[in-house]
């Protein structure tokens, strides 16, 4: 329990330096990262000297063990939602006394702002928009959350290792994609982090395909991209297969893919900018003429979310900013910052490739989460 009030802690300084008595936590990701709370629904309302914990009957005895498991100074407490949500939040920010609260702008709906500032009027008590508070702590991990994503690569290395070897003609996308489901779940995950992208022969170009009626035929590139929640925190993989004797044209996007994946791992390390690993997979391609065919950022940020920061891709200004550089959407890189590194071309009718890793960024440089050879699987 220590560490998670050392993360509210951290957090109140924030809200302090940034004239704020108290935090409304909105987000499920957050509310988790603050309280170990997994519940489909639950509020927390963080304030300089406490923490609490608001949520419905349906999870009254998990909040209560996670309240009496903090009992103390600072530590959670927890109030049951009797009327609604709001109403309950309305109430406990006036009886908490404080003035300046701010909301997760990103996760707050204008209905549910509204209604809180139609039940809050008069009382002395003011929203104040924020952005990215919790999230910009959750970017480095610590060593806790560390090891259960080591863990979690090491798992999903495996089921990815083992779905390679299983490839065969004659499968449907679906099928091949309903086994690796099952195979995340038997590895001890929560289940997938996402819908598992399996997609063979042309089907390879679209960067989101979804797995259909289409069979595994001889000559196709096979591409797998699947993901899994262990203990809350998500990985995330790609590998490229081929059913038969490789094409040229696919052994030499392969090729490309695998240069432009190598150099931005070279590129990374605290104190870079997450831009430049984007333009050094980004240059490879351009040079092998295929910049045009890469649509995506080289990266994304892993944690609590399948897709959270740091983002890794090219610079661009942060929503609601001015035009001065300061606003520039581009973190330098931190060590304890896990990111996955996936450049990719895709070229339509005809196929593509996508290879992704996970990585964290270390005090000289990086270390890989996912172990799984990046070369072209041939069944």
């Amino acid at each position: 329990m220590h560490l998670l009030r050392d993360r509210r802690s951290a957090l109140r300084a924030r809200l302090s330096h940034d004239g704020l008595d108290a935090l409304l936590v909105t987000h499920p990701a957050n509310v988790f990262y603050l309280t170990s709370f997994r519940g489909s629904a639950g509020v927390v309302v963080l304030t300089l000297d406490g923490a609490c914990l608001i949520t419905d009957s349906r999870y009254a005895t998990v909040a209560q063990g996670l309240a009496a498991a903090e009992a103390g100074v600072a530590g959670l407490t927890f109030v049951q939602v009797e009327s609604s949500y709001e109403e309950t939040v309305c109430d406990v920010l006036k009886d908490l006394g404080v003035s300046r609260v701010g909301i997760e702008t990103a996760h707050m709906t204008l209905a549910r702002h509204d209604w809180l500032e139609r039940g809050l009027a008069g009382s002395g008590v003011t929203l104040r928009g924020t952005t990215g508070l919790v999230e910009s702590f959750r970017q480095v991990k610590d060593a806790d959350e560390l090891a259960t994503m080591r863990e979690a690569g090491r798992r999903i290395s495996g089921v990815m290792a083992e779905t390679l070897s299983g490839l065969r003609t004659g499968r449907r996308e679906r099928d091949v994609a309903a086994d690796i489901d099952w195979a995340i779940r038997a590895a001890g995950f929560d289940g997938p982090a996402f819908e598992t992208i399996v997609a063979g022969g042309p089907n390879t170009a679209l960067p989101h395909a979804r797995p259909g009626e289409r069979r595994l035929a001889a000559g196709d590139l096979v591409l797998l991209d699947f993901g899994g929640v262990y203990d809350g925190y998500c990985v995330d993989l790609t590998r490229v297969a081929i059913l038969g004797t490789p094409d040229p044209a696919a052994l030499g996007w392969h090729e490309a893919v695998s240069e432009a994946h190598a150099a931005a791992l070279a590129a990374v390390g605290p104190g870079v900018r997450a831009s430049a690993v984007d333009t050094a997979a980004r240059a490879v391609l351009e040079r092998r003429g295929l910049g045009a065919a890469f649509h995506h950022g080289t990266g994304h940020g892993l944690g609590l979310e399948v897709h959270e920061a740091p983002r890794v891709g090219k610079r661009r200004r942060a929503v609601g900013s001015s035009v001065s550089g300061d606003d520039v959407e581009d973190v330098r890189l931190e060590s304890g910052m896990v990111f996955t590194v996936e450049p990719g071309v895709y070229l339509p009718g005809q196929g593509g490739v996508r290879l992704e890793d996970d990585l964290v960024v270390t005090a000289d440089g990086y270390q890989f989460l996912t172990h799984v050879s990046l070369d072209l699987f041939v069944v």
